[in-house]
């Protein structure tokens, strides 16, 4: 029992930033209909800039902040230059374009950088114990910096004008434009808001997972099966998925061969879009018309 405490704590820590990524994905989706997924190269331009910027002997604030205001830009500009220019066409145009905005931030990434992993030194040293549990504390950060985001959004989201035009966007996008609200002036801001997520848990991440330009992919595919987990437009079911998908990695890579942590992730996104594409954590409505 022990044990299985022990891949839970993990996999929550873990989750953490798979949630972070999920919630930026089911941010854009519930205001565009466009899945992005060029999320999780948010997320590697955040912890690569970071851990580049301490190696050249930035400061770990500063460079926090250079990391996360470098990565919000690239987050408004994939939204001007990419999505932008074409928002008339069909959503799936629109996914398929958010993929080549990922592979080129991937391809920037690799000439500008190189395909070396960078080194980032972790905000604490030593490790946490309790009631038996054993956690590295760069752990504990990721999670608190994934707990003080999500407070953030929903703050901005229940509590300012900004987001409450945001969420009228996302319920109703005709309606919000009747009401003087600009869709495209809120898909500028829910792709820049994503993108500051990523970074977060970018910087977060940077000191457990030496980052390089190729960590897009993997966090972006996960961060997307967190999402389904929880329903795609869903904010809070995308970081209750994030959790759920660390902890059942932690346990398949605690009972089964390391190798089969990554089947395992994936083979949920398979099976989710199979039998519940709406979401394990989403109520489905039945509605008379």
């Amino acid at each position: 029992m022990g044990q299985l405490l022990q891949f839970v704590v993990t996999g929550l820590a873990t989750g953490a930033t798979y949630a972070l990524v999920g919630l930026g994905i089911a941010l854009v989706f519930q205001v565009t209909g466009v899945i992005n997924f060029a999320q999780g190269h948010f997320v590697m331009l955040g912890a690569l800039t970071f851990a580049i910027l301490e190696e050249n002997g930035t400061a770990p604030v500063p460079a926090a902040l250079m990391a996360l205001a470098g990565t919000t830009v690239i987050g408004l500009l994939v939204e001007r230059l990419v999505i932008a220019p074409a928002r008339g066409a069909h959503v799936d145009r629109l996914i398929i374009l958010t993929i080549g905005a990922a592979i080129v931030i991937e391809g920037a990434a690799l000439v500008a950088f190189g395909t070396q992993p960078r080194i980032a030194a972790p905000f604490t040293e030593g490790v946490v114990r309790f009631g038996g549990v054993r956690l590295e504390g760069q752990y504990l950060w990721v999670s608190v910096a994934t707990i003080l985001a999500v407070a953030a959004v929903w703050v901005f989201l229940t509590q300012t004008t900004l987001g409450k035009a945001m969420r009228g966007v996302a319920m109703d996008r005709e309606a919000a434009r009747l009401m003087g609200i600009s869709p495209r002036r809120m898909s500028l801001l829910v792709f820049t808001l994503a993108a500051a997520l990523g970074a977060i848990g970018g910087v977060a991440l940077a000191p457990i997972q030496h980052p390089d330009p190729g960590i897009g992919i993997a966090l972006g595919l996960k961060g997307f099966t967190a999402a389904v987990i929880g329903g795609l437009d869903s904010p809070a079911g995308a970081v209750a998925g994030g959790l759920l998908l660390g902890v059942a990695e932690a346990i398949a890579a605690g009972y089964l061969p390391s190798g089969y942590k990554d089947a395992v992730a994936y083979g949920v996104l398979v099976l989710l879009l199979l039998v519940r594409p709406t979401g394990v954590l989403k109520t489905v409505r039945a509605v008379r018309v």
